[in-house]
Order: structure tokens, then C-alpha cells, then sequence
């Protein structure tokens, strides 16, 4: 069988323009779930006690929180150490603030 050259380029040229559309949306999929911010109202923030500012921790429902404990202190936070915000795996898809604090606070190593 014999194929011309204008059908292959035709191809590669659809092939590519076809790949660069597919990897734009996936990476603007991935963008923003990396972006979406745990609620403070969500099921398991609730029950991990979970504030956005530490600060504002109720010490008496939580007596296992110590001033200066904070996300960007964990042992489980997964952003840099000054991120304003940054993945953990008790809240999956989700980002913590980083001067946010839930019970599971582990310090970092």
C-alpha cells in the first residue's frame, strides 16, 4: 500500500495539535485540584478539629494543641515551609492553610 507524504504530515500535524490540547487540560485538571482549600465544615476536618488559623483553636475541645503548632510544622504537611498552603494526606485533593492545625499535628522530624 502506498501512503503520500501529505497524508503523514497531515497526521503528525493532527497527532500533535491533538497532544497539546490533551496535556493543557490535563494540567488544568490537575491545577485545580491542587487548588481547592479545605473547608473547616468539611465531614473530616470536623472531626480532626481542623482551623484554618491555628490561632483560633478552642483549647478546651482541644487540649492537644500547643501555641506555635501550626500546618508548616507538621510532619504530614507536604507544601514548603513558609507555603501559604500545601497538601496532607489526611485531607486528600485538598490543601491546608499553613497556619492552619488539626489533632493529628505530628512535629517535623
Amino acid at each position: 500500500m502506498k501512503t503520500s507524504t501529505t497524508s503523514l504530515t497531515h497526521n503528525r500535524r493532527v497527532f500533535m495539535m491533538q497532544a497539546v490540547v490533551g496535556c493543557a487540560a490535563v494540567g488544568t485538571a490537575l491545577q485545580v485540584k491542587a487548588q481547592a482549600m479545605l473547608a473547616e465544615t468539611d465531614a473530616q476536618a470536623v472531626a480532626l478539629g481542623y482551623k484554618a488559623d491555628a490561632t483560633k483553636v478552642d483549647k478546651t475541645k482541644q487540649p492537644k494543641y500547643a501555641a506555635g503548632q501550626m500546618c508548616t510544622n507538621c510532619a504530614l504537611f507536604q507544601g514548603a515551609a513558609k507555603a501559604a498552603a500545601g497538601g496532607c494526606p489526611l485531607f486528600a485533593g485538598k490543601q491546608v492553610a499553613g497556619k492552619g492545625w488539626c489533632s493529628a499535628w505530628a512535629k517535623k522530624g
